[in-house]
C-alpha cells in the first residue's frame, strides 16, 4: 500500500540554482546591517522594510512570479537557496515574507487578471507587504472554524466582521489576506469559506499589537466592525477558500524556515566551542548535523513536488512537524549545556541569543498549525486514522 512517506523522492539542487548562492551570500556581506546574534536569530520575525526593498531591486523578492507583473521568474530550487542563505544569516526579511512565500503565488494562481496586475508588481518591487488572516481566538489550528464573515451588500460589494488573532505584522502590513465565512455555519466546517484581500487602512479596522514573552510586538489582533470591501477583493470563488488556504499552506510549511529558526543559535553556540576547545560535544554537533541534513533532504523533495505544480499538503506536514521538533531541541540542549559548568565563562552574545530562541521556540509548535493538528494529517495519510 502507498503511503504518504512513499511521495518523498530525492531530490539534488540543480547546478543553475546552486550558482545564485554566491549572489546572495555577496549581497548580504555588503547590504545586512551588522547585527548581533540574538537580533539575525529573529530572522523572519525581523523587520526592515529597507533591506526588503534592497532584495526586491535584485528581483529576490517575488522571485517565482513571472515576468510579465515584475517577477524574476526564478523556479522553485532557486528560490530554496535564496531562503537558505538568508535564514542561515539571520537577515531580517519579515517585511516581504508572507508577500512572497504565500500571498503572491496564491493570487497569482487564484487570482484575477486585474488582482495580478495591481498586486503582483507591488509585491516584486516590495512596496506591498502583506499578513495572513487565519487564526481567530476561537479557530487557531481548527482553522475551518472561523467565524469572521462576510456578507454581500445591496448595491454591490461585501460587508465584513468579526476578527484574527497572531497576525504577523498586521501594524507595518498593507494588506491582509483574509479567510473568512461567507455562508453556513461554523458546524458545515470546510464549506462557505472564502478568501479576501483586505486594504488595512479601510475604516473600521483595528489592529492591535500583542507583546510576546521575549519582548518583541511582531504579532497582532485585528478586528473588523462592517468593513466595506468591493467586489475585487475577493480571491478565486467564492466558497473555495477551504482549498485555497490548504495550497497556500502547503508553501507555508515546506520551506526551509520550517527547519532553520534555531540555526543562528546553533552557529552562536559551535563558534563558542570551538573557541573554548568544546570536543567533549561532539557527539551533540554531530546528531544536529545530521538530522538538519535529512532535514533538508525532505524539504528539497517538497520543492521539487512544488516546481511540479503539486500541492503536497500532508508531505509538508509531515516536514513541518519534523522541523520544529528539531529547531526547538536546539535551545533545550543547548541551554542545558551551558549549565553544566558553573563559573565556565560565557559570552554574552550567546546567552542573549539562547535566552531569546528558549523563549520563542515553543511557538514553533504553534505557528503554522500546532503539532496535534499535524500528526492527525500525517496519522490519516499513513492510513491510520
Amino acid at each position: 500500500m502507498n503511503t504518504v512517506l512513499d511521495t518523498f523522492i530525492p531530490a539534488r539542487l540543480p547546478e543553475a540554482a546552486q550558482s545564485l548562492r554566491a549572489d546572495v551570500r555577496d549581497f548580504l556581506a555588503r547590504e545586512m546591517p551588522n547585527l548581533p546574534a540574538d537580533r539575525r536569530a529573529r530572522s523572519w520575525l525581523g523587520f526592515d522594510a529597507d533591506l526588503s526593498r534592497k532584495l526586491a531591486s535584485r528581483g529576490w523578492v517575488g522571485a517565482t512570479l513571472p515576468h510579465a507583473y515584475g517577477g524574476t521568474q526564478l523556479d522553485a530550487f532557486s528560490r530554496f537557496v535564496l531562503v537558505e542563505e538568508l535564514l542561515i544569516a539571520g537577515a531580517p526579511v519579515s517585511a516581504h515574507w508572507i508577500a512572497e512565500r504565500q500571498s503572491g503565488p496564491l493570487i497569482n494562481k487564484f487570482g484575477t487578471e486585474a488582482q495580478r496586475a495591481f498586486y503582483l508588481p507591488r509585491i516584486c518591487r516590495g512596496e506591498a507587504f502583506f499578513c495572513i488572516g487565519m487564526s481567530e481566538p476561537n479557530a487557531g489550528s481548527d482553522l475551518a472554524s472561523v467565524g469572521s464573515r462576510a456578507v454581500r451588500r445591496q448595491g454591490g460589494g461585501w460587508s465584513l466582521s468579526g476578527r484574527k488573532i497572531w497576525t504577523t505584522n498586521a501594524h507595518r502590513c498593507h494588506y491582509m489576506i483574509a479567510l473568512v465565512r461567507t455562508s453556513g455555519t461554523t458546524e458545515d466546517r470546510h464549506q462557505g469559506l472564502s478568501q479576501f484581500i483586505v486594504d488595512l487602512s479601510l475604516p473600521g479596522i483595528t489592529v492591535r499589537p500583542i507583546v510576546d514573552l521575549a519582548g518583541d510586538a511582531h504579532f497582532s489582533e485585528v478586528f473588523f466592525d462592517d468593513v466595506h470591501l468591493d467586489d475585487g477583493a475577493l480571491v478565486g470563488e467564492e466558497g473555495s477558500g477551504w482549498s485555497q488556504v490548504n495550497a497556500e499552506l502547503a508553501f507555508e510549511r515546506s520551506g526551509p524556515e520550517r527547519i532553520y529558526s534555531s540555526v543562528v543559535l546553533l552557529d552562536c553556540w559551535i563558534d563558542w566551542l570551538r573557541r573554548h576547545g568544546g570536543r567533549h560535544h561532539a557527539a551533540i554537533v554531530g546528531r544536529f548535523a545530521t538530522h538538519l541534513a535529512a532535514l533538508r533532504g525532505l524539504s528539497l523533495s517538497l520543492t521539487a513536488r512544488l516546481a511540479a505544480g503539486e500541492s503536497p499538503v500532508i508531505e509538508a506536514a509531515l516536514v513541518k512537524e519534523l522541523g520544529t521538533t528539531f529547531e526547538q531541541e536546539i535551545p533545550a540542549v543547548i541551554e542545558a549545556v551551558l549549565g553544566e559548568s558553573p563559573g565556565e565563562p560565557i559570552d554574552a552574545e550567546l546567552l542573549r541569543t539562547c535566552a531569546y530562541v528558549s523563549q520563542i521556540s515553543p511557538t514553533y509548535s504553534l505557528r503554522g498549525g500546532t503539532r496535534e493538528i499535524l500528526r492527525g494529517m500525517i496519522a490519516r495519510g499513513l492510513g491510520l486514522r
